[in-house]
């Protein structure tokens, strides 16, 4: 049900943290501003040429290096000289391997005792999208299966140790099943997939197959999940234009969302709200696929406890996600090190992770002006696309960092939650987001996916092969885009195809 509230969010709620239903206008800007955005991020009518800027995503710190297999993994272009360094930093150690401890390198102990990876990169491989098993593959690499079950009656939690956003973790295997342990401890498990193959036949007779997965876990090794357990599988997002995502305007996000859809075009996209841990306040969620968490450090901090089963100051948990009944876990030993500081990632490494993720840019986009490109961009536009891929905002005039100030960005995404349907469902619900409902997440960079990747996988849990497939599976608010396409000609499909290859 849409209007659901956590517990713990209706006792805020109740306690005076209410949430505009009538969202102001930006309050960072002057009325002259104001009317240059609304001007800039109109939808455009005209598609027989790109539009200005248009080729630059992330505004003046869009990259214009070779878009190679490090397309993903350059800072943006306008950092001042001194954050350079502290880019560089950050990089360091998103790159950084973990290791188990006890260990000579007491600055890189830790690891686990359960995770699903050593490190960020391992995930995030070239800061790019994650991709399920391929063929013969044995292990799981940056994709692993969330766990919760049903909150009970009286449960309350909403995320307050910063880990999960609404979620209560299987009580033995806890928020996620890690498939990896350090040696002397066995892993929880592993993931299976089964997929199911699914024809369907386009408007002028083209048949495409596409797979339906089905997930279960397999070598158990701390006794069954529970029996309500919810399994949702999840791959590693791209982390290219994070920092900008995050300064733009609350005020701009809601004023798209329409949870009843009163403007009757089918579209009712709404918000996820969380509890930022810091300031333990209501936060607008904006990052996973959810959109449930609000801000890059406490995301960055879900990762390192949560996938590596590292401590940092804002998640302070150096057993990571054992939980009570996992005793052989939670008895193995921690890279704490008091000299070194209270947590095994002590500041500043959570800072620069998060300095570093805040600061990687977009690619340049490629043939803009491409024939092809523009009649798919028309179609795009056409087929309702844009109602939940919004292309452009301006960011804060008063973002902390000047790199973010002001620009003018092309992430083609709202942010909200939008119900698409059975097909795409886990039927797991995060915060707010019941179990159909998913993030709008950006497109931009999308072309680049295989060459920095080195696949072309997509959506949540990477069920499609190609963007023909990840469009065929939307469903609910995006059904009538989704047949709009299916209607198209191979031609126009085709030319739909550039346009999103070019961004």
């Amino acid at each position: 049900m849409k209007t659901r509230l956590t517990a713990t969010l209706l006792v805020l709620l109740a306690g005076g943290l209410a949430i505009a239903q009538d969202h102001p206008v930006r309050a960072d800007l002057t009325a002259e501003d104001l009317a240059r955005v609304v001007a800039v991020t109109a939808p455009t009518t005209d598609f027989s040429r790109a539009e200005n800027f248009e080729a630059k995503p992330a505004g003046a710190g869009t990259t214009t290096f070779a878009p190679n297999a490090d397309a993903f993994s350059h800072f943006l272009d306008n950092l001042s000289f001194e954050q350079e360094e502290q880019f560089k930093l950050g990089n360091a150690l998103f790159r950084k391997v973990w290791v188990s401890s006890p260990s000579s390198t007491q600055a890189s102990d830790g690891l686990g005792p359960l995770f699903n990876a050593r490190g960020c990169q391992s995930c995030h491989i070239k800061d790019g999208r994650g991709h399920p098993p391929f063929e013969g593959q044995a292990e799981n690499v940056s994709m692993f299966l969330r766990l919760s079950v049903p909150p009970g009656a009286d449960d309350t939690r909403m995320a307050l140790d910063g880990v999960v956003a609404g979620e209560v973790g299987d009580p033995t295997y806890g928020t996620q099943l890690q498939d990896f342990a350090v040696p002397g401890l066995k892993a929880e498990g592993r993931m299976v997939i089964d997929y199911t193959e699914l024809p369907v036949t386009l408007g002028d007779g083209t048949q495409v197959t596409l797979r339906a997965p089905h997930y279960s876990a397999a070598d158990l090794a701390y006794g069954p999940l529970a029996e309500d357990v919810m399994l949702s599988p999840r791959l590693a997002n791209p982390m290219i234009g994070l920092g900008l995502v995050e300064q733009v305007p609350v005020e701009d996000i809601l004023a798209l969302a329409d949870p009843e859809d009163r403007d009757g075009d089918g579209i009712s996209g709404r918000a996820n709200w969380t509890i930022e841990p810091v300031s333990q306040s209501v936060m607008l969620g904006r990052f996973g696929w959810k959109a449930g968490m609000a801000t890059i450090r406490s995301q960055s901090a879900a990762a390192f406890a949560g996938d590596i089963g590292i401590s940092t100051p804002l998640v302070n948990r150096p057993h990571g996600d054992c939980t009570e009944k996992q005793a052989e876990c939670l008895a193995m030993p921690t890279g704490e090190q008091v000299r070194l500081g209270a947590s095994e990632a002590p500041d500043p490494v959570l800072d620069l992770v998060t300095f570093y993720a805040q600061t990687l840019g977009v690619p340049e986009r490629r043939d803009v002006d491409d024939p092809a490109v523009l009649r798919g961009k028309a179609a795009f536009y056409g087929a309702g696309c844009a109602s939940c891929h919004v292309p452009k905002f301006v960011t804060s005039r008063t973002a902390v960092n000047p790199a973010h100030r002001f620009q003018l960005i092309w992430p083609y995404a709202d942010f909200l939650l939008h119900d698409l349907g059975a097909g795409l469902a886990d039927n797991r619900p995060e915060g707010l987001a019941d179990g159909q409902e998913w993030r709008t997440p950006p497109l931009w960079g999308i072309g680049l996916t295989e060459t920095v990747s080195g696949h072309t996988f997509f959506l949540h849990d990477g069920r499609a092969r190609n963007l023909v497939e990840a469009i065929l599976w939307h469903g609910g608010e995006a059904q009538a885009a989704r047949d709009a396409f299916a209607q198209m000609s191979q031609a126009t499909r085709d030319d739909v195809v550039a346009f999103l290859e070019s961004l």
